[in-house]
């Protein structure tokens, strides 16, 4: 669990469609953070976006669908824990960017499911 204070918030940026030696490199990441305890972890896909390639990409629909649009991963966890898997993120990220920055947990809440009456979400 993230507790109050001292932290790191890590982006990672990436294309859609980058694979990895496993899946695409997206899904492998955001299952590496899973598996190692990441408190939490988000995808965010964009309407637009260019990188160091400078080419713009368009989210579009149907046949105009661009399949190489950016995405970013964003965690907040320790500094310990973002140290240890960080050099494994280095080596899987070969095309794209990682941004780490210092940051303050002010608060952070895990719900009590065990206290949820049934039908209704864990507040």
């Amino acid at each position: 669990m993230l507790l109050p204070g001292p932290a790191k918030k890590v982006c990672i940026y990436l294309n859609e469609d980058t694979i990895s030696h496993k899946d695409f490199l997206s899904r492998e990441i955001m299952e590496i953070l899973y598996e190692r305890g990441v408190a939490g972890a988000t995808v965010l896909r964009p309407a637009a976006g260019f990188g160091s390639h400078h080419h713009l990409h368009h989210r579009g629909s149907g046949i105009d669908a661009d399949p190489h649009m950016p995405v970013r991963i964003d965690f907040v966890e320790s500094p310990e824990r973002v140290n240890a898997i960080l050099p494994l993120l280095e080596g899987l990220v070969v095309d794209g960017l990682i941004e780490m920055q210092d940051t303050i947990v002010v608060k952070a809440v895990m719900a009590d499911k065990s206290q949820a009456k049934p039908g209704e979400p864990a507040r």
